[in-house]
């Protein structure tokens, strides 16, 4: 069992920068995939980006040279690090955890799940 608690969220500026974090609790936080994902109002949620337990990454196209994810396997914590914000980032961004293998952007390969949290961009 992995529970996920998401922080950092809140109103910025376009152009401005916030940093997410995920804090991950469970045994098996270091061998899972973590993923961050968004759902604007009205949309459907989305892939934002995922780590893998060795370091690799994917990016969604719209936030890459934009947003950085890391994480920290000591402090069972992922990072989100979101340069450059314009009002399309406005959203919910989730946390998500997976066992490795399969689709990192599939969201429904993901098993365990945040309760999000919100960023809102103004123009």
């Amino acid at each position: 069992q992995v529970q996920l608690v998401e922080s950092g969220g809140r109103l910025v500026q376009a152009g401005d920068s916030l940093r997410l974090s995920c804090a991950a609790s469970g045994r098996t936080f270091n061998t899972y995939t973590m993923g961050w994902f968004r759902q604007a109002p009205g949309k459907e949620r989305e892939f934002v980006v995922a780590i893998w337990w060795n370091g690799g990454k994917t990016y969604a196209d719209s936030v890459k040279g934009r947003f950085t994810i890391s994480r920290d396997n000591a402090k069972n914590t992922v990072y989100l690090q979101m340069n450059s914000l314009k009002p399309e980032d406005t959203a919910v961004y989730f946390c998500a955890a997976k066992p490795p293998g399969g689709k990192v952007a599939a969201l429904d390969e993901y098993r365990y799940w945040g309760q999000g949290t919100q960023v809102t961009v103004s123009s």
